[in-house]
């Protein structure tokens, strides 16, 4: 072996090598991150790890005439609903089924409004408050409102009036007094919020306020489902787009933040495995040419080996076992510098979210394994065949 590596070796080209070890080391290091990247990610932003919590919607039926009252879900729409793959949990909104005043102090004004309170299964609240609960009897009643109809009255309402904006703070320590009148009873309750929801768009109270009043004021603890609110995996999957369009079903909230986050990641990612792959690919071709371009600089040298008895196969391991060289020295470069860039990007995720995370660079290092093997065998086969041929044409 040694005798026929200082006859071929002469004519080895090292700026070719250099060449190819520099581009196949770019693309192999860039399609394993991109394979990293989207192994690490996805589970963040599609499963129950997503720092971004869980996907939401809230589904209705559409009013199809003026003066016609919504469309209810049946049970055995909430059953379909259940049991398809896509749906993690369901609950139903309960509604008011009394008639409701607020009223409210300002700047000495009584200030006087009809209100509707609505409620969801305490799973499906955003707001994490130790009064958020109720039990019957109780003279006040705990609320959630929407952040939005903050944002609206302080950028929109009071700039046109000239009002004062007004803080979180300042409405948990408002009282809000509520008399809410029904089934021939007329009762005084005080209202605090306790939180804001940038989930559900309406006033929330607690379900169990809910039951006991509409069984109280109006004498019926059942609530007609008219809308549903849905935890699912993913809301821009096709299969749940399809679904809400063959059954006539209205998404009310906004497009999901993490399913557009799962769609930018899969762009992106295919993009950048996409540019690893063309490196990839024109490394794989200089290194071809370089082999064919030595293989015929050493043509009389290969054809004499070959006539003196060496095989083929003894002739080419020269070149073969200096490709592998090559490809697993680019392997393990290439894992070394993805792990390093995970290590930093998963930290500073864990920084942003206030989270521990851990990964493991096992994608990274199967992949590579699997590409090395694939780019060695056909640089064996392109080896070979070449030196059969010499061979073949020489007897």
């Amino acid at each position: 072996m040694k005798l026929i590596w200082k006859l071929l070796r002469k004519h080895i080209s090292i700026f070719e090598l250099a060449v190819f070890f520099v581009a196949n080391l770019i693309g192999m290091a860039v399609i394993l991150a991109g394979i990293q990247i989207y192994n690490d990610l996805s589970p963040m932003l599609s499963g129950e790890e997503s720092p971004m919590g869980n996907d939401y919607m809230i589904i209705s039926r559409p009013v199809e005439r003026v003066g016609t009252d919504a469309k209810m879900f049946t049970q055995e729409d909430i059953n379909e609903l259940r049991n398809e793959s896509w749906v993690e949990d369901l609950g139903v909104f309960a509604s008011s089924q009394f008639r409701v005043d607020g009223s409210i102090e300002f700047k000495g004004k009584r200030l006087s409004t009809m209100m509707f309170f609505e409620s969801v299964p305490d799973s499906f609240v955003d707001v994490d408050s130790e009064d958020w609960g109720y039990n019957p009897g109780d003279s006040i009643i705990p609320i959630i409102l929407p952040r939005n109809y903050l944002n609206l009255y302080n950028f929109g309402f009071s700039q046109t009036q000239g009002l004062p904006k007004i803080t979180e703070d300042m409405i948990k320590r408002v009282e809000l007094g509520l008399r809410i009148r029904g089934n021939g009873h007329d009762d005084d309750y005080l209202g605090y919020v306790v939180g804001f929801s940038d989930r559900l768009n309406t006033i929330l109270v607690p379900m169990e306020f809910m039951e006991w009043a509409n069984g109280y004021y109006c004498n019926s603890a059942s609530n007609e489902a008219t809308r549903l609110i849905l935890e699912v995996s993913n809301p821009s999957d096709p299969e749940v787009i399809n679904f809400m369009e063959e059954h006539g079903y209205v998404a009310e909230d906004k497009p999901s933040e993490s399913g557009k986050a799962m769609f930018i990641l899969k762009v992106c990612v295919a993009i950048i495995v996409g540019i690893g792959a063309i490196f990839s690919l024109l490394s794989i071709i200089i290194l071809t040419l370089s082999i064919y371009l030595l293989l015929q600089k050493n043509v009389n040298k290969l054809e004499n080996l070959v006539l003196v008895g060496y095989k083929p196969m003894y002739v080419a391991m020269p070149y073969i076992l200096m490709t592998i060289i090559l490809n697993v020295s680019i392997m393990i470069i290439s894992i070394i510098a993805v792990t390093y860039v995970q290590s930093v990007y998963m930290g500073y995720l864990g920084d942003m979210f206030g989270l521990s995370l851990e990964a493991s660079p096992a994608a990274a290092i199967i992949s590579g394994i699997v590409l090395t093997i694939l780019i060695t065998l056909f640089n064996f086969f392109i080896i070979y065949r070449k030196i059969s041929q010499i061979s073949r044409k020489r007897c």
